[in-house]
């Protein structure tokens, strides 16, 4: 399950920093994408150059020093679809479990809405005190998961219970975090753009990269749901998901027809025609310009709406112009949600890192976001998903 997900590797101040070198190094060669950040106490115990060195990227280590970003808390915390804090010494649990943001590591847990998972390392008095207490049930509240402390050798000669727990022990629980469970919603995502042949060389299709898709199947990952994948684009696979790959509409519509799902969200540009015929060999250009003639590709958003199990279904529009076309196509295909972008808008079209779209319920009603990366769209996308849905209706 640690495949392509992205890990924050969030190393606070103890003896006990040297063994998340060792985990960095258990996550790297568990295909996890790695990121380090540093509190200014953990720097006394273990230098940043040994995880750029096993991670291949340079960790952070401060709010307000880093040349790569004006924001680097939130930056990383809506990077993440995992934080490990390892080890957690209990300050900085004191810290988080109060809502202070006094250095990076507290800020970005502050941002963060992915799991998170700590690895407490402390002296036996201090896990036991009562403040330590509090605060772990306050974290175990708000649905932070705990791994250790276990009993053993401690800094100074002690002996007892603190011991941060070893790193494939953190990877285990890592992996159990992120794995979704058995009765975990379902979750349909169709993504890029289909292609539809002319001949072995030439297709009729659209601009549609798939990002917007596939930044939602890891949105929707990170929050252990259970996703399937179809998609036309060979953009890498976010960890977590079931990816089935595609090229034609009728190929996705018959994918998607035998996928079962709770949730279905069609971001697919899906050609609505197709040639009626394709040539079987290269149509040669000494053969001059013939005429190509189109039928229509099954509506696969429709299919999906009429199922009799009825999922929530969110459909999206990349129109030109006005909002009130979409409008229009929220009301006919009675869906629960359709989101409209207008392709043309700097910045929202095919391709593009970022997306202005406006939100369209099943009665018509607008909601303008501004103008986001992908991902902060995909995220407020699932926050209202997850709101409105409701099982078995």
């Amino acid at each position: 399950m640690l495949n392509g997900r992205r890990v924050l590797l969030a190393v606070t101040g103890g003896v006990a920093a040297y063994k998340s070198a060792y985990l960095a190094r258990r996550l790297v060669e568990a295909n996890a994408e790695v990121r380090v950040a540093l509190t200014e106490a953990a720097l006394e115990f273990i230098g940043p150059q040994t995880f750029a060195a096993i991670t291949g990227s340079q960790p952070y280590t401060s709010l307000f020093a880093e040349d790569r970003s004006v924001s680097p808390h939130t930056d990383l915390a809506r990077w993440a679809d995992v934080i490990v804090i390892a080890p957690a010494t209990a300050a900085t649990i004191g810290k988080i479990a109060s809502g202070i943001a006094s250095d990076l590591v507290s800020a970005t847990l502050l941002v963060a809405q992915c799991p998170v998972l700590v690895a407490p390392a402390m002296h036996t008095e201090m896990w036991e005190h009562p403040a330590t207490v509090r605060n772990i049930a306050t974290l175990t509240k708000d649905g932070y998961r705990f791994v250790g402390p276990s009993t053993g050798p401690l800094a100074g000669g002690d002996v007892g219970v603190g011991r941060v727990a070893e790193p494939e022990e953190i990877v285990e629980e890592l992996e159990a975090l992120l794995t979704p469970a058995s009765d975990a919603p379902r979750v349909l995502i169709t993504a890029g753009g289909t292609r539809e042949p002319i001949d072995p060389v030439r297709y009729v299709g659209n601009r549609s990269s798939g990002k917007m898709g596939h930044a939602i199947a890891r949105e929707a990952a990170g929050r252990s749901l259970r996703v399937t994948l179809v998609t036309s684009s060979d953009l890498p696979v976010p960890g977590g998901v079931k990816v089935v790959a595609v090229e034609t509409a009728q190929q996705m519509a018959d994918t998607v027809s035998g996928i079962e799902t709770e949730i279905a969200i069609m971001t697919a540009a899906v050609a609505d025609f197709r040639p009626t015929e394709a040539n079987d060999a290269k149509i040669s250009r000494s053969d001059g310009v013939g005429a190509i003639d189109l039928e229509p590709t099954p509506d696969v958003l429709a299919s999906v709406v009429a199922r009799a199990d009825h999922p929530y279904v969110v459909g999206f529009a990349a129109e030109t112009g006005g909002v009130e076309r979409a409008v229009d196509k929220a009301r006919m295909k009675k869906v629960d949600l359709l989101v409209y972008n207008d392709v043309t808008e700097p910045g929202s079209g095919f391709g593009s890192d970022t997306n202005r779209v406006v939100i369209i319920d099943s009665e018509g009603e607008t909601d303008a976001w501004p103008m986001m990366t992908k991902d902060e769209v995909a995220a407020g996308l699932i926050d209202l998903i997850m709101s409105q849905w409701r099982p078995g209706e």
